[in-house]
């Protein structure tokens, strides 16, 4: 059978010879981009919070040197997970794993991983940046009424956080459906990945990468479309 000489007659060759494999891939890669940012979202929850904890000098001595540990330690995850391309952070999680510690981590709980952790990162500057939008008087009005932080946290602080944060959260999913494209260089089989095996099979490099953006295309607009209903509704 000889192969189509036309654009469009190649574009339909593919489809027709590897749809199913894009559909499966584009599939893969939402399911990754999902879970890594609601597991990401949370993380970012904990580390935003945990950075928004005052310190008072009438705190414990303990409490106070715990507390700044702690914050060091959420800092020094932020900035260097912010600061480092999540394609090295693939490489070297799931190749320095086995390297450093003799760990063979599996490519799918390794693709969740690195998805939710760099999430978590970016999220957690968001989570912060909403907690401190928040009028303090609110808080003070919360501890005045016998609140104590956790209380004034989760009652008062948080549902208006999340409100604020909700746009980020999005846009972080939408980051997400494209950056797992990244995850290729652990051989996961998410969108582009497969559509690198369809073009070196098949020596149609520009058609194969055509409809792979089309398909992201589809992908986040569809989303951003749903995230804003969300958000409409949220509000």
């Amino acid at each position: 059978m000889s192969l189509p000489q036309d654009f469009f007659g190649r574009i339909i060759f593919l489809i027709q010879k590897y749809g199913l494999s894009f559909l499966k891939g584009a599939g893969t890669t939402l399911l990754i981009a999902l879970v890594g940012t609601i597991i990401g979202c949370v993380i970012g929850f904990v580390v935003g919070i945990i950075q928004t904890i005052p310190v008072s000098k009438r705190d414990n001595i303990f409490k106070r040197i715990f507390l700044k540990f702690l914050k060091l330690i959420m800092n020094i995850y932020v900035e260097v997970f912010r600061g480092t391309p999540m394609m090295v952070q693939a490489m070297f999680i799931y190749y320095g794993s086995a390297v450093l510690f003799g760990i063979n981590m599996d490519m799918w709980f390794a693709a969740y991983f690195i998805v939710s952790i760099n999430t978590g990162a970016y999220m957690a500057e968001t989570v912060r940046g909403g907690i401190l939008s928040i009028n303090e008087g609110q808080t003070e009005g919360a501890k005045a009424i016998g609140m104590n932080h956790f209380q004034s946290m989760t009652s008062v602080v948080l549902p208006q956080a999340i409100r604020n944060t909700l746009p980020a959260l999005g846009n972080e999913f939408v980051i997400n459906i494209k950056d797992t494209s990244v995850l290729n260089v652990i051989a996961v089989t998410e969108l582009f990945f497969v559509t690198r095996s369809a073009a070196g099979s098949t020596y149609m490099t520009f058609q194969s990468f055509f409809i792979v953006s089309i398909i992201y295309l589809v992908l986040t607009f569809v989303t951003t479309r749903l995230l804003r209903l969300v958000e409409k509704y949220m509000s």
